[in-house]
């Protein structure tokens, strides 16, 4: 009625709605109510956190941020706040078939048997390759995950398929992590099962383990990475050249999901931050 008024007179809509005149002007000089104060104090940090997540957190990741900064509320409550002042998580895609077995290649024995834990970090690593489109044709990432926290430690792109692009990824996580008897498990993929792959490992000490064909449990924390990747930037934007999307993936992994996103399997800490609770706690029990 309030923002009708100046179309149509009070009088006609109040009768129109069945109300009294006097009700609605007494509703209009009342105060609002501490609980709509509240509301509208905790919906305007909801929205800071939710642009602070790049606008991809939904109500559990949020409820988690604000109960850290001490604020108490319920999960129920951001999800409605949420929902009345429209902002939502993010949802994922289809994927695309990327690495195809060498049916000529022995493959590694599988060391993991679906036991996809670890109680250190640099214990048991997970890889595998995705794409990403762009207007001037595919890239491709390669990605090494360290199982205990969920973190990105090596990982590379490039605009072929070729061993040489899980070189990379596998090159890069042993500098940042200089491991010790590191399990490496990936698919049957041709560039897993290469030569030079296998050679690579021995000479570092990695043990490489592949899961069987055709399983999709078998490789499921590499997806779960790739989904979150997809749903939260490349569903979200579009790059015009390949060079667009390299940065857009460095700073989606380094400057986002390992250090700062939430992960519900890691207590809600990101990777970064479980990786160093957990040393804290090392340094205090040695």
């Amino acid at each position: 009625m309030k923002a009708s008024q100046d179309s149509h007179p009070v009088a006609t809509m109040c009768r129109m709605l069945g109300v009294c005149s006097s009700g609605y002007y007494a509703w209009r000089k009342r105060e609002r109510s501490a609980r709509t104060r509240a509301d509208e104090a905790l919906t305007a940090k909801i929205r800071a956190m939710y642009d602070g997540s790049k606008q991809t957190y939904g109500a559990p990741r949020i409820h988690k941020e604000m109960t850290e900064e001490g604020v108490r509320i319920s999960r129920k409550r951001v999800a409605r706040l949420m929902k009345k002042s429209g902002l939502v998580g993010v949802s994922r895609r289809r994927g695309f078939c990327t690495t195809r077995r060498d049916r000529e290649a022995r493959p590694a024995p599988d060391l993991v048997s679906r036991q996809f834990t670890a109680s250190r970090p640099d214990q048991l690593w997970v890889a595998d390759i995705t794409y990403i489109p762009t207007w001037s044709g595919f890239l491709f990432l390669a990605v090494v995950m360290d199982v205990f926290s969920r973190r990105i430690v090596g990982w590379a792109m490039a605009n072929h398929l070729r061993t040489e692009l899980v070189l990379d990824a596998l090159n890069m996580a042993l500098w940042q992590r200089r491991p010790d008897d590191v399990i490496h498990h990936s698919d049957q993929g041709c560039q897993y099962t290469s030569l030079a792959f296998g050679g690579r490992c021995r000479a570092a000490g990695v043990r490489p383990s592949m899961g069987s064909v055709g399983d999709c449990y078998d490789n499921a924390m590499a997806e779960s990475f790739f989904a979150t990747l997809e749903c939260e930037l490349l569903d979200r934007r579009r790059f015009a050249t390949q060079a667009e999307a390299r940065m857009a993936v460095f700073e989606f992994i380094e400057g986002w999901y390992n250090p700062h996103r939430r992960h519900s399997s890691l207590d809600y800490l990101s990777p970064i931050r479980y990786e160093k609770r957990w040393s804290e706690a090392a340094k205090e029990a040695a």
